[in-house]
């Protein structure tokens, strides 16, 4: 049955309200008076497809939601809303993260068009009672995700391309400085992360460890629709269970471990050990050359780029394996934030990973089903652009890939991605 003018004018105003906007916001937004958008959500005025779709746009909706016989008044961005409206204060957050949603909505819809099924892990646990079960969960949970990725004890490789491997969408989006990241959940947009790429508090390394945090809460706390990452929610049990998850996901005990062990450093100050014969043991026992096991900040360094993380991280992940004492953590924090960290890795020769280029992380996947569904005959050309014109791809680059390539103009297909049943 097709939806009543005055049932849509109450999805209109539920979406608007949900998103914390005013009249004069959408107004301003379509070109209109503040009046004729009030006379759309009165349903005294009919909207024109063109309306909808940049009302759906605005209010990072499907417009088919619009129209379907049932309406969803919460989904992933309202719940984000409802938890931090300052958010829907923030122009330029807001369109990047609307645009987020639609390429993720996209790109959920050309998987179906092609029968692509992803289905992301999920390890179902109880809220932790107190911080010390966050840390073990989250701990546990990523010698667990390591396990089942076969990843062993070897440094993480990029970690945007490893959620995207999973089935998980990432971004980078300047957001507030106290934001680290966060996670939107939709069944239509799919899973979807983003870290925060404001410089310079977040380089490159923060947002390695920023996409695995914001990757825990994709695999344990799937029922929040979506959350934001604040430093000042730090001791958020929530927070802290996935703290100790990124850490470990990216810094694995054993690997920390083996890799302190190949630098000769990282045994005990005694070394013992009783050989037993069957009758009688007999002990044997050394001590190595005193101050020979201490943790150097050549070595904190050596490992922090190892493993892709600061240094600041990796000194704390040898504090919590007990690879450093408390005297020794102090001395290698203080030189860390008087700047030797970064004179040392400079004199050790090894390269600035904030140097590496951004990227859309998952646009060569994106592009790549677009093309097989043209090809199948699912999409048109025209869809093909729009679809292409969302990660920045021209026209003129799209005609050029497809010259030559054997694929033929098709025109028969839909102008929306609506899988076939």
């Amino acid at each position: 049955m097709p939806v009543s003018r005055h049932e849509l004018a109450r999805r209109l105003r539920a979406a608007r309200e949900a998103c914390h906007l005013k009249q004069e916001d959408v107004a301003g937004r379509l070109g209109v008076s503040r009046s004729t958008i009030a006379q759309m959500e009165l349903g005294n005025r009919a909207v024109t497809s063109l309306e909808l779709d940049k009302l759906a746009h605005l209010y990072g909706r499907d417009l088919r939601e619009f129209l379907a016989e049932e309406f969803d008044e919460e989904d992933a961005l309202v719940a984000l809303f409802r938890r931090h409206p300052e958010v829907s204060e923030q122009e330029d957050v807001m369109e990047a993260l609307r645009a987020c949603v639609a390429l993720g909505r996209e790109l959920t819809n050309l998987e179906r068009l092609l029968g692509i099924d992803r289905d992301v892990a999920t390890y179902p646990l109880p809220v932790p009672r107190t911080k010390w079960d966050a840390v073990q969960q989250g701990e546990r949970i990523a010698g667990e995700e390591r396990r089942r990725l076969g990843l062993g004890t070897v440094p993480l490789p990029n970690v945007a391309e490893l959620l995207d491997a999973q089935g998980v969408r990432t971004a980078q989006i300047g957001l507030q400085e106290d934001v680290s990241g966060l996670t939107l959940i939709e069944p239509d947009t799919g899973l979807f992360v983003v870290a925060n790429n404001r410089q310079p508090g977040h380089s490159h390394v923060r947002r390695r460890f920023s996409y695995a945090h914001e990757y825990c809460h994709v695999l344990l706390d799937r029922e929040q629709k979506g959350t934001i990452s604040r430093a000042s929610d730090r001791d958020s049990l929530l927070e802290v269970r996935a703290n100790a998850f990124a850490a470990s996901l990216l810094m694995p005990a054993e690997g920390v471990k083996e890799f302190v062990r190949g630098l000769a450093k990282g045994r005990p100050s005694r070394l013992q050990a009783e050989v037993f014969d069957e009758q009688e043991a007999l002990a044997a026992q050394a001590r190595p050359a005193p101050g020979s096991q201490a943790i150097q900040m050549y070595d904190m360094v050596l490992l922090a780029h190892h493993f892709g993380v600061s240094c600041m991280s990796a000194l704390y992940r040898l504090k919590n394996l007990k690879l450093v004492n408390e005297a020794e953590f102090d001395a290698l924090k203080g030189q860390e934030e008087g700047g030797r960290g970064r004179t040392t890795a400079t004199v050790l020769g090894l390269p600035e990973p904030e140097r590496e280029e951004a990227r859309n992380e998952f646009r060569h996947r994106f592009l790549a089903l677009g093309l097989e569904a043209f090809r199948r005959g699912e999409i048109t050309r025209r869809k093909l652009g729009e679809l292409a014109a969302m990660v920045g791809v021209g026209d003129d680059d799209l005609t050029r890939t497809l010259d030559g390539s054997g694929i033929e103009e098709n025109e028969e297909g839909p102008d929306v991605l609506v899988p076939k049943d």
